[in-house]
């Protein structure tokens, strides 16, 4: 069973997975200047979306994945 963690490592661990939507956020707006510079609209922001949207919910998982196995290995506060 999992063991409660300590609020600061929370809190970290939730500015990380905030990171997340900033992955997802930059490469759409990225795409949206090379379309505005280049006149090649709308697929290079198309391309961030999807680039954006893969990269960002596969960081996401990582992240969530590594946290359980951690909290998993930890063993109980009661053990001696």
């Amino acid at each position: 069973m999992p063991q409660p963690s300590s609020p600061d490592r929370d809190l970290g661990f939730y500015f990380a997975l905030s990171t997340t939507g900033i992955e997802m956020v930059a490469p759409i707006a990225l795409g949206a200047y090379l379309d505005s510079a280049f006149g090649w609209s709308p697929w290079a922001t198309v391309t961030g979306a999807v680039v954006g949207l893969v990269g960002g919910l596969t960081h996401m998982l990582i992240m969530l994945k590594r946290r359980e196995e951690r909290q998993a290995s930890k063993p109980p506060r009661d053990a001696p």
